[in-house]
């Protein structure tokens, strides 16, 4: 059987008046994630990881932020779409791994919920799904709280 693993990574910067989502869960939070669509950096990252393991560019080649068609668009419907893209290629996923880089809000309480969304939008048992969430103590545009970012790695293999 062959597999492939692919990387994916997103950064947003927080502004007022925008709903704060993270792999597909509203989050309380008095700021949200500026982008073309929802924001969702966790899942622009999946997306990403999910599209480089196959060989299949990135998510804006697909859905460019150019494009008024995805303004507003919920990043987990743009995931099922590329999970039906990668099927076509002849992949299914295997398992995926990801990280959420924020110093606030604190993320513990949403990461089963994120989990939940993740494999229900790529159609996967939630066991292959893993999400963490860590903060850089205070470093960088995530610990001034600049902005969130999220890093993604996908395992893919060749459907039999």
């Amino acid at each position: 059987m062959s597999i492939r693993v692919g990387i994916g990574y997103d950064v947003h910067p927080l502004v007022d008046g925008r709903a704060l989502v993270l792999g597909g869960v509203s989050i309380p939070f008095p700021r949200g994630l500026s982008g073309h669509s929802d924001g969702d950096v966790l899942g622009h990252a999946v997306i990403d990881a999910l599209l480089g393991a196959a060989g299949q560019g990135d998510i804006g080649s697909h859905f460019p932020s150019t494009d008024p068609a995805y303004q507003g668009a919920r990043s987990l419907d743009l995931l099922t779409r590329v999970v039906s893209l990668i099927a076509g290629k002849g992949w299914r996923i295997g398992n995926l791994d990801a990280t959420i880089v924020a110093q606030d809000p604190q993320l513990s309480t949403f990461i089963n919920p994120m989990i939940t969304q993740l494999a229900e939008a790529m159609g996967l048992d939630a066991g292959k799904v893993n999400v963490k969430a860590t903060t850089t103590d205070g470093l960088g545009f995530p610990g001034r709280g600049e902005g969130i970012a999220a890093y993604a790695i996908a395992l893919i293999e060749e459907r039999e």
